[in-house]
C-alpha cells in the first residue's frame, strides 16, 4: 500500500511564467496558480510548478557543473514531430544525443533537459 502521492514536480527558474507556459503547451496542462515567484501547471495527474530562485543558473548537460538534479522522460508517438513542437515551443535541441533514435535530449526555455522517448516494450 502507498504511503503517499505525487502531488507535484517543481523546477527552478529565473522566469516562472515563461517555463511554466512552455510546459503547460508541451504537456496540454492549464495554468492553475500564479505569483511573482511561482507558476502553477495543472497536468491530468500531477501539478507541475516553475518556481523563482534569486541567482538561478541553468545545468548544463551532459557535463554535471551545475548538475541536472531531475529531467523528465516523456514517451511520444513520434520523434520528429514532437521534436519540431518542442523546439516551436521554446526548446533547444542538445548538441550530444546519446541515442536519437530511440529518444532526444532537448533544454527547456530555463534550461533544464528532458528527453522526449519512443515507448519502451514491456
Amino acid at each position: 500500500m502507498a504511503v503517499a502521492y505525487l502531488g507535484s514536480i517543481t523546477v527552478d527558474c529565473d522566469d516562472p511564467a515563461v517555463l511554466a507556459n512552455f510546459w503547460a503547451e508541451l504537456l496540454g496542462g492549464v495554468i492553475a496558480a500564479s505569483s511573482e515567484k511561482f507558476v502553477g501547471v495543472k497536468l491530468p495527474h500531477v501539478i507541475l510548478t516553475a518556481i523563482r530562485i534569486p541567482n538561478y543558473q541553468p545545468p548544463f548537460w551532459p557535463d554535471q557543473n551545475p548538475p541536472k538534479q531531475i529531467h523528465l522522460d516523456l514517451s511520444v508517438a513520434d520523434l520528429d514531430a514532437a521534436q519540431a513542437e518542442a523546439v516551436r515551443l521554446g526548446a533547444r535541441l542538445c548538441d550530444y544525443q546519446p541515442a536519437p533514435d530511440k529518444r532526444r535530449v532537448l533544454l527547456d526555455p530555463a534550461g533544464h533537459p528532458f528527453c522526449l522517448c519512443l515507448p519502451r516494450s514491456p
